[in-house]
């Protein structure tokens, strides 16, 4: 069970990626050029919304069922937060990918109240891009290229 739901989950964060790619890229765009805010775009916020949501779901259950996941019974809390390795995949890597996806949430919900294209795509540029570039910094490159 481990190793599908860890395929799931590895496979799963390229969509996240691009989508999240996409949505931060297009909002950038949309604010600078003074674009309309339209269904497409809405669409695209709300993709990754979804996109984002399934993969914290897919975490969370992967994050119960990893062999790193009992080191904090064998090792304790200082055994992990020595180990460079435990520290990402049992702290680090689940904290910061919870706060990314906190960050496309509020930026999803604020965007919706707005009124006009401009702010629309403000609201989204700076939240999804701060959520990009959280997911970027905890990615564990090197179990995952």
């Amino acid at each position: 069970m481990y190793e599908t739901i860890q395929f799931i989950h590895s496979y799963w964060a390229y969509l996240v990626l691009i989508v999240l790619v996409v949505a931060s890229v297009n909002s950038i765009i949309g604010y600078a050029t003074n674009k309309e805010y339209g269904a497409t775009n809405f669409r695209i916020a709300l993709f990754t919304l979804i996109v984002s949501h399934l993969q914290l779901l897919i975490g969370l259950v992967l994050y119960f069922t990893t062999p790193y996941f009992k080191m904090w019974g064998e090792v304790g809390m200082g055994g992990v937060m020595k180990d460079s390795v435990l520290r990402l995949y049992n702290v680090e890597h689940p904290l910061v990918m919870i706060l990314a996806i906190v960050l496309i949430t509020m930026g999803y919900s604020k965007h919706k109240k707005k009124l006009t294209s401009k702010p629309k795509f403000k609201i989204l540029a700076i939240f999804y891009t701060l959520a990009l570039i959280l997911m970027l910094s905890r990615i564990p490159w090197s179990s995952w290229l």
